[in-house]
């Protein structure tokens, strides 16, 4: 498994709220919504609940590739690229679920795979 870098790592601990989560679905239409609660797992790829998903959760189903963008306290953007899985059981379902507020339904985890990083338009991994 890939391992993000410290830089984004470090980055993350340091991150403004919402991050943007973005996918595409089989006819190319792009979606991109606002999430808040992600979370890193074992330092190998972002966590997503699945609150209220409908088009995201659609195109991940479909095979969508996925891309999470977030800024750091101090204006920094990161863009993460990975492929994308959905989980409604299992280490990755109850890790969300430990980090997901119990006001919302928590579905299923999105988990990001990580396969390229960004900061602005420099790849860092």
């Amino acid at each position: 498994m890939a391992t993000l870098p410290k830089i984004v790592l470090d980055a993350w601990e340091n991150h403004d709220e919402p991050a943007i989560l973005a996918t595409l679905s089989n006819a190319k239409i792009p979606n991109i919504i606002y999430v808040s609660c992600v979370t890193i797992y074992e330092d190998e790829c972002f966590v997503v609940a699945d609150n209220y998903f409908d088009k995201t959760q659609k195109n991940i189903h479909e095979g969508s590739q996925g891309s999470l963008l977030f800024i750091d306290k101090e204006g920094k953007s990161y863009q993460v690229k990975g492929t994308l899985e959905y989980h409604k059981d299992g280490k990755l379902f109850d890790h969300m679920k430990a980090a997901n507020s119990p006001k919302h339904p928590g579905h299923a985890a999105a988990v990001l795979r990580v396969k390229e990083v960004y900061s602005g338009a420099k790849k860092l991994y």
